[in-house]
């Protein structure tokens, strides 16, 4: 590892964006809310929908890196009890996934209305939607700060880091978009939702148990 950090924000980097993208690909709301929106409107206002979800993981990421980095830098039990919490959900949410993917049809939550035909409406739905959903917050609260590296500015690599979660989701969303229209029976059967939380599940009982045994 180099003196100024290169490798280790690389690493950082690599690794929050492997966590990421599974967070990313596993069904949820913001799945749901860009789905509905291809499915039952248009592409525009799938895309606005997209756009709102990407624009609350910026505001997540600063939130994140500055309200926890004087706790992360003071408090070696403070940084482990965060370590702790987030391999906690990891791997929580995983076994939930893999149970649901064994036994029943996976539910992708119940999402507000249509956004009626207004791209500011679906980006504000997206946004606020993001915003509130306990799942990114508690995401970026106990495990975005796992992935500041030692020495380097929170809010820098809070919001670095939030702009890989939001290019992987662009990608994620632009794929449901464009294959919406044409897949649309296939996505809403139960093996193609099932498959993808067996596999998010199992990745993030791994990433999970990764972090719970790793040190600082």
């Amino acid at each position: 590892m180099r003196d100024d950090g290169t490798v280790a924000l690389g690493a950082a980097v690599l690794s929050f964006a492997a966590v990421a993208t599974a967070l990313t690909i596993t069904p949820g709301l913001d799945t749901a809310l860009v789905l509905r929106a291809a499915l039952t409107g248009s592409r525009r206002e799938a895309a606005a929908t997209a756009g709102g979800i990407v624009a609350g993981l910026f505001v997540w990421g600063a939130a994140a890196a500055g309200g926890t980095s004087a706790l992360l830098t003071a408090s070696e039990l403070g940084y482990h009890l965060l370590r702790y919490a987030g391999a906690a959900y990891l791997i929580v949410f995983g076994v939930r996934l893999l149970g649901r993917a064994v036994r029943a049809r996976p539910q992708l939550g119940s999402v507000p209305p249509a956004v009626g035909g207004s791209p500011w409406r679906a980006a504000r739905l997206g946004l606020g939607t993001n915003l509130l959903n306990p799942k990114v917050g508690v995401f970026y609260v106990a495990l975005l700060p796992q992935f500041v590296p030692s020495g380097s500015d929170p809010l820098a690599i809070g919001l670095l880091l939030a702009a890989v979660h939001a290019a992987l989701s662009l990608v994620w969303f632009a794929g449901l978009i464009g294959l919406a229209s044409a897949l649309g029976r296939w996505l809403r059967r139960p093996a193609a939702a099932r498959t993808v939380e067996g596999v998010t599940g199992v990745t993030l009982v791994g990433f999970g148990m990764r972090m719970a045994l790793s040190g600082r």
